[in-house]
């Protein structure tokens, strides 16, 4: 005879107290194997504690309730159909731990707490592999704390929707040694840091919509290789750290009034070379190096359509241009300050506004190519005169300089080798 709705099987109507023991200890079982949090969502911390170390979790399609703490060495593969949602509390995932894989989630909805950084996935660990993911309305993305040797590749990471500066950072590494981030797609966060972190290697990210493209403090001996970072209001700023290498990055449309492609400041052994420099306020801002000895290389870079090809300032120079391409900018070279433009080493670079010859054919120009600064001077010790820049006024002021100077201008630039066609 079936039961009634509701009621319990005639089987466990028998030695009902030693059935009700059994079917307790049975429903604990299947609790611990399958938990299902108060809202009906999988409790996925109660999966995670129960997988032995160096065990796969593969998790079947489906919501499941965060936040979630990895503290052993396993796989944690969501196959890119499990989604872990935070509810709006603290770091979705935190991997405190080493030697752990995390691949094929879908991370959402972090908490809003700048000071606690809540972030899609919060690592203190060494050796983790953060791959394959997907997180979305994450106040930060990705945040590396005291932690080595990981990996972080083929992630998409998306802020919360706020302004820029409320934004989190996409990726932040503090005091994190030898790590390698790798092509991730990352749009509309705040910032890509790297603090007090050397030794880390930075490549193939795309990088859109954001207040900083990359920005390196204290963090010396990285390798920023091959990333496209376009439509930020910076590209790749570089404070305090020595040792950086930027090669063969893309850096498109930063056109934030003080926006530059890339910023040096306060750091020696810089090497700037094979770069993309399009479409910015300004394609490379730099000071002079610190120590008498120091240098920062620019070499073999695109520099086009710019509103301001290379702005210098420093007194000490320190500064090498080699076989770079200078096109199209609105104006090539700004030097601020009272520095001897001498000071720095141009050579072997192409010119579009060169007007000498090369009668020899040898690919190199007859004369060097010199820059003066005429009335442009004006806006460049007076900034409110900026927005005069390119006036009709100040074109002609300049043009009259050019013709017949009232004194004598300022040599800004002296490449005794240029060269007469485009590499």
């Amino acid at each position: 005879m079936p039961a009634p709705d509701g009621a319990c099987p005639p089987a466990l109507l028998i030695g009902r107290v030693t059935m009700n023991r059994r079917a307790f200890g049975l429903l604990l079982l299947i609790c611990l194997a399958h938990p299902f949090s108060v809202l009906g969502r999988p409790s996925l911390q109660s999966l995670v504690d129960a997988t032995p170390p160096g065990s796969i979790l593969r998790l079947s399609p489906g919501i499941y309730a965060g936040p979630v703490t990895l503290s052993r060495a396993i796989v944690l593969d969501g196959g890119g159909k499990a989604i872990i949602d935070g509810g709006g509390k603290r770091s979705v995932l935190r991997v405190n731990t080493g030697n752990a894989v995390v691949r094929g989630l879908i991370l959402r909805n972090t908490g809003n707490s700048h000071d606690q950084m809540d972030s899609g996935i919060a690592i203190e660990g060494d050796s983790n592999r953060i791959e394959d993911n997907v997180i979305e309305n994450a106040l930060f993305g990705i945040v590396l704390k005291q932690s080595n040797h990981n990996r972080v590749r083929r992630n998409y990471i998306r802020s919360k929707p706020a302004e820029l500066s409320m934004r989190g950072e996409s990726v932040c590494l503090w005091n994190s040694i030898n790590n390698r981030i790798e092509n991730n797609d990352i749009a509309d966060t705040r910032d890509f840091t790297l603090m007090n972190s050397p030794n880390n290697h930075v490549s193939g990210n795309s990088i859109r919509g954001s207040r900083y493209g990359m920005h390196l403090i204290f963090s010396p001996n990285c390798h920023i290789e091959g990333n496209h970072i376009s439509n930020n209001a910076t590209g790749i700023v570089v404070l305090n750290s020595d040792y950086i290498t930027i090669r063969g990055n893309t850096l498109r449309h930063t056109a934030g009034i003080g926006g530059a492609c890339i910023a040096i400041k306060k750091s020696n052994e810089i090497l700037a070379e094979g770069n993309q420099i399009v479409h910015c306020a300004t394609g490379i801002l730099s000071d002079s190096p610190v120590g008498d000895m120091n240098r920062v290389v620019f070499r073999a870079n695109r520099v086009a359509h710019n509103t301001t090809g290379i702005q210098l300032y420093g007194e000490r120079g320190g500064h090498i241009f080699e076989n770079n391409r200078f096109e199209k900018n609105l104006v090539q070279v700004v030097m601020s300050g009272s520095g001897d433009a001498l000071s720095n080493r141009w050579h072997g670079n192409y010119w579009d506004d060169y007007q000498g010859f090369d009668l020899n054919h040898d690919g190199i120009g007859d004369t060097p190519h010199e820059i003066y600064a005429y009335a442009d001077r004006i806006w460049i010790e007076t900034p409110a005169a900026t927005f005069f820049r390119n006036s009709p006024a100040l074109e002609l002021l300049d043009f009259l300089e050019r013709l017949a100077p009232f004194s004598a201008p300022d040599l800004l630039v002296r490449d005794p080798r240029p060269r007469f066609s485009p590499m």
